[in-house]
């Protein structure tokens, strides 16, 4: 990939926002941060190649031990854990958004979907990997206990984050030349 020095000065402060959103959680099963704000906002704000690429760059930072992580976790340990198919999922609505946009255009339309399609697979992957973890650790559960921790409770204000996330692109992304 070859990126110019502006590129990479916008992945690194989306990296940044990312783990900034990260810390402002409210503790749960699956805890309620802001990452999704900074992932929706990064994704329609850079577009879905470099997006994509500021998740991954803020992955790798959690990974190599960096306190990017909600309540400042930091880790492989945290990316193999109940929660980490979040994290992971994270890059998964990156590719999502980016094939999407990539095939059908840019349109605020296109991006909405893009992103709102993201959040799905988001979802299916997080709460897949919480399942089996979750049923190898303890008992036995099935679908819907697993989707009422992990998934209802977290819909409407991811679509409130959704919105926001584009309003701010939409009036921050002409004035500092974003795409």
């Amino acid at each position: 990939m070859n990126h110019s020095s502006t590129d990479l000065v916008y992945m690194a402060l989306g990296a940044v926002l990312i783990a900034l959103c990260s810390w402002i959680t409210v503790p749960a099963a699956v805890p309620f941060t802001m990452q999704t704000f900074a992932v929706f906002f990064i994704l329609s704000a850079l577009g879905g190649k470099r997006g994509t690429v500021t998740i991954l760059v803020y992955i790798a930072l959690g990974a190599a031990g960096v306190p990017v992580f909600s309540q400042f976790g930091a880790g492989p340990g945290v990316l193999l854990g109940n929660t980490g198919g979040y994290i992971l999922g994270f890059l998964a609505m990156g590719l999502t958004y980016w094939g999407i946009t990539a095939l059908l255009g840019e349109t605020r339309k296109i991006r909405f979907l893009g992103l709102l399609l993201g959040l799905v697979v988001l979802y299916a992957f997080g709460t897949a990997w919480f399942l089996l973890l979750y049923t190898r650790t303890q008992e036995s559960i099935g679908i819907f206990p697993v989707l009422g921790w992990c998934v209802f409770p977290f819909v409407i204000p991811d679509l409130v984050k959704l919105g926001l996330a584009l309003a701010l692109e939409r009036r921050l992304g002409k004035s500092l030349s974003l795409q």
